[in-house]
């Protein structure tokens, strides 16, 4: 699949595990190691283990496999990288000290098409 429809895939698999804050941001044209990033919340490191898990069993439903996977071990910033495009899932206190959606402020939101499935 293209990386925007697996972007979304991913979306719907951290909701599905009740991540909360999403947001899709589009590198394309900035000096970036990707084309996307999807950046999600959770509430707990076993929250933040169970969207980490559900994305990566969802997408490898879909035949991709992430190419390096990072900060599993401690539950509080897990990085899943699949080249075209980069999950984040945060545990919320963690993102809200990296701020990484002010980092990457010039980038264009991307639509999930996920309206009320919150």
């Amino acid at each position: 699949p293209d990386a925007a429809l697996a972007l979304k895939s991913a979306a719907r698999a951290a909701l599905a595990k009740k991540a909360h804050d999403l947001v899709a941001l589009d590198l394309r044209g900035l000096d970036a190691v990707c084309d996307y990033f999807l950046l999600c919340s959770a509430s707990s490191d076993v929250q933040v283990k169970a969207v980490t898990e559900h994305i990566e069993e969802t997408l490898r439903e879909q035949g991709l496999r992430p190419w390096h996977v990072e900060g599993l071990e401690g539950r509080r910033w897990v990085l899943l990288d699949y080249v075209e495009f980069v999950v984040h899932v945060f545990h919320e206190k963690t993102r809200e000290y990296y701020l990484l959606d002010r980092l990457w402020g010039d980038a264009r939101s991307v639509d999930l098409g996920l309206e009320g499935a919150e």
